[in-house]
């Protein structure tokens, strides 16, 4: 997910038993204040696969805020959002990379990069996996595959390979 799109997520959008997440919305800044915004395009505007490691890692999390907006009580401004900041609001998503996204980086000893490369590695690591283009272009929610194509085509250089290996195998079982 886009970094804005993280942080306008709610959790009507998300549904842990069927492990999916909906994006639909995208934080914006306007005159130092923010709101919530409909995503740039249509095709922003998807469903996401959860795995169970990430439904669970999710319930806990929202274990933890709901003590947080009990605790608070009428302090909490309850926007419904899965990574509000300490009273409930959209969190910075500078004070976010700041405070949260570098420190973790560091704490994992891993080099200090943008928050999106994590979209880039994400998308590299499942066009490394075999998962079609298509089905990578629709989880970043790109405006099409072409996108996705041209962006990681330097991953597929491999994959050509594969292809004449492929167009090979069925050739020789058809000469039989």
């Amino acid at each position: 997910m886009r970094r804005g799109e993280l942080l306008a997520l709610t959790w009507r959008h998300v549904d842990l038993d069927q492990g999916i997440l909906q994006v639909r919305a995208t934080l914006k800044r306007y005159d130092g204040r923010f709101f919530i915004a409909e995503t740039k395009t249509r095709r922003s505007r998807r469903r996401i696969a959860l795995t169970p490691s990430v439904c669970d890692t999710l319930r806990r999390h929202r274990a933890l805020i709901n003590e947080e907006r009990l605790a608070l009580g009428q302090a909490w401004n309850d926007y419904d959002l899965v990574f509000p900041n300490a009273i409930g609001n959209p969190i910075d998503e500078r004070s976010m990379v700041r405070h949260w996204f570098r420190p973790l980086l560091k704490k994992a000893g891993l080099p200090l990069i943008r928050f999106h490369d994590l979209r880039h590695t994400a998308a590299t690591l499942l066009l490394l996996a075999d998962v079609h283009p298509k089905v990578v272009s629709e989880m970043l929610g790109h405006a099409s595959i072409a996108i996705t194509l041209d962006l990681y085509s330097h991953v597929l250089p491999d994959m050509q390979r594969e292809a004449t290996l492929a167009m090979e195998r069925a050739l020789n079982l058809g000469a039989g």
